[in-house]
């Protein structure tokens, strides 16, 4: 377990959860765009790491464990409201409503501890694991942002604004920490461990793929600027296959 790679998580988490809390007035383009590269940096070590890495070891089988993992993410938000996409869904002037906390902090952060899980797995390609570190980091920082604004709006204090980032920002490196540790003691939940990745891969798909066409934009238009982001993200997760 690289130790320093979930500090880097951890730090990404609380950086973007910090940014609305000190920040009176946050671009919504720079959401948009931060959103676009995330996701498409994300979507590029999936394809490019991790799916290599389920199919070498799960055949076949991977493709349905994928798929599951795409439809438990449907399901997930359900609860998060789509918040790790960049959905806010703050209530406007004109349309107030209740803002239903706990179902959004409860599925934002089953998909935290989701996240985790692969950054606990040991892989063959030597490049996966720091690949996914920082895929993961970066999408990190608009999903904390997004969360925080969130619960800025639903009236928390100042203070609980604070223990749910913290709090939040521990999900991840604590699942990761909790999967190396129990691959390490037994080799068979080490076995089992690629099929909760597999899991993740169908999760970090949907994942992207909604940010790519939806999220942040309006009728769901792809802008020059945002397939510019996009672009970018992508060739970025290009430059990790020159480390395997």
């Amino acid at each position: 377990m690289n130790w320093n790679y979930l500090i880097l998580v951890l730090a990404a988490t609380i950086a973007g959860g910090i940014i609305p809390m000190t920040v009176r007035r946050v671009s919504a383009n720079f959401s948009i765009y931060l959103l676009a590269f995330t996701g498409a940096f994300l979507f590029g070590v999936t394809i490019m790491h991790l799916l290599p890495e389920v199919y070498h070891e799960l055949g076949h089988m991977a493709g349905a464990y994928i798929v599951l993992g795409f439809f438990l993410q449907v399901f997930l938000q359900q609860l998060s409201h789509g918040m790790e996409h960049g959905h806010s869904h703050i209530p406007t002037e004109t349309h107030h409503h209740h803002i239903a906390v706990t179902p959004l902090l409860l599925g934002l952060s089953i998909h935290a501890f989701m996240e985790g899980i692969p950054l606990g797995f040991t892989y063959e390609d030597q490049s996966a694991l720091p690949s996914l570190m920082v895929g993961v980091a970066a999408h990190k920082i608009p999903e904390a942002m997004t969360l925080i604004t969130v619960m800025m709006h639903a009236h928390k204090s100042r203070k609980q604004l604070w223990q749910i980032l913290i709090i939040f920002a521990l999900v991840t490196p604590v699942a990761a920490i909790l999967a190396g540790w129990l691959g390490s003691k037994s080799a068979m939940v080490s076995h089992y461990l690629i099929y909760l990745v597999a899991l993740v891969i169908g999760a970090f798909l949907h994942i992207s793929t909604t940010i790519f066409y939806e999220s942040g934009t309006k009728h769901h238009e792809l802008s020059k600027r945002k397939v510019l982001a996009i672009a970018l993200g992508l060739g970025l997760a290009f430059l990790t296959l020159i480390f395997e």
